[in-house]
């Protein structure tokens, strides 16, 4: 579905992405996983368009999309989330819903009326039940917990209806219990979208992952199905050894 051919972005001095080259297929789960400051975040942001590459090129469908901002990505189907949950925080959960939903409409509709579009509401309304948010529907953002907020991001996220839904650290502090959750509610996502994760919780990426990529210094090192990185030994040494000294 996505291709990406000899990333690079430096900041000053820094190689924060050196040459990477990334494949995502269609109709999987693929994790970005490395230590801090392995490039991880500087790389999902290139490739959702937050900023542009100094070098290299992305294909979206076949299609060059390399430097698109991402109001363009996602009309082409690239949806995101971000690791500061980003969300109305003065509207209920059914309108920052219908807002979302409301994006997929021509322009020329825009501005209408939302009671008077059936589209969103019914999106909302879907989208309120897959993810078990209808108890919400009437409380504002802002006074949701941290996790039912994640939630509720991944929604506005479905509601422009991607053919690839990108998730920065999805479970970032998160209790036990609300990354269970999370985890239950992307494996139902993979099949209906694909999914690019970034993710710090290694087991979560090592149970739910159809394909790791692992970063390191701003390079690709390793990347394969999560057997095949779990045993790799540059792997081992640059990240994982230390994530179960840590353990």
């Amino acid at each position: 579905m996505l291709q990406a051919n000899g990333l690079t972005k430096a900041f000053g001095a820094l190689a924060a992405v050196d040459h990477v080259d990334l494949e995502i297929p269609r109709g999987q789960l693929t994790s970005i996983i490395g230590p801090n400051g392995a490039g991880k975040s500087t790389l999902f942001n290139l490739i959702s368009g937050a900023i542009p590459p100094d070098e290299g090129e992305i294909y979206f469908d076949g299609l060059p999309i390399t430097g698109r901002p991402p109001y363009e990505l996602l009309s082409k189907g690239i949806a995101r989330s971000f690791q500061i949950t980003n969300l109305f925080s003065g509207l209920t959960v059914t309108e920052n819903l219908r807002l979302a939903a409301q994006a997929k409409i021509a322009r020329r509709r825009f501005l209408s009326a939302l009671d008077s579009l059936e589209g969103p509401h019914e999106v909302a309304a879907e989208l309120l039940d897959r993810f078990e948010l209808g108890h919400l529907a009437a409380e504002q953002a802002c006074h949701l917990s941290h996790g039912d907020q994640r939630r509720l991001e991944i929604a506005v996220c479905m509601a422009s209806r991607p053919k690839l839904l990108m998730l920065d650290e999805p479970t970032q502090g998160m209790a036990r219990e609300e990354t269970e959750m999370t985890d239950k509610l992307i494996r139902e996502l993979v099949g209906l979208v694909t999914v690019l994760l970034v993710e710090h919780n290694i087991d979560l990426v090592m149970s739910i992952s159809d394909k790791v990529v692992v970063m390191h210094q701003g390079r690709k090192i390793a990347e394969g199905t999560p057997e095949k990185v779990r045993n790799d030994p540059e792997v081992l040494d640059a990240y994982l050894g230390r994530v179960a000294d840590h353990a």
